[in-house]
């Protein structure tokens, strides 16, 4: 899986929200605290107030918010808020692609590998990268020296 930069700064600052408790952010601190480019940034969080996870209020009491508890939100949501679904095969869902042949079963595969992606973006919310935790079978899966290996 290719994680784009915009989806990497969504997440970031999603969790800097999330880390942040109640009230509004400023874009610039959020800016400062992440290291996002903070033009890039009024993108991404416009992306993530139209995807209905954060609100915002202009002035100077200001900033943005989580539009819901942060146990609520998925890494899933806010990667889908700027990027689209996971795991499309040529612009298509997994489930719409057709092979003949000898590759017939590769659609199989491609859904398998979305399955696979929503096993984990699906489970760890904000909270828990909040809270500096995972869920343990997240936590297995990172464990395994195989998963740090660079193939």
């Amino acid at each position: 899986m290719r994680v784009s930069a915009k989806a990497d700064y969504a997440i970031r600052a999603a969790v800097e929200l999330a880390a942040a408790g109640p009230g509004p952010v400023k874009g610039d601190r959020i800016a400062t605290a992440q290291a996002i480019p903070p033009n890039f940034l009024e993108n991404i969080l416009a992306d993530l107030r139209n995807a209905g996870l954060i609100v915002s209020k202009r002035g100077a009491e200001g900033g943005y918010w989580l539009a819901r508890p942060a146990e609520e939100i998925t890494l899933a949501d806010v990667i889908r808020a700027v990027d689209g679904p996971h795991a499309n095969v040529r612009g298509l869902r997994s489930e719409q692609v057709t092979y003949e042949g000898s590759a017939e079963r590769l659609r199989d595969v491609w859904v398998a590998v979305r399955a696979s992606l929503r096993a984990v973006l699906e489970q760890v919310t904000l909270a828990d990268l909040a809270r500096g935790e995972l869920p343990a079978s997240v936590e297995a899966l990172a464990a395994d020296p195989d998963a740090w290996a660079p193939h």
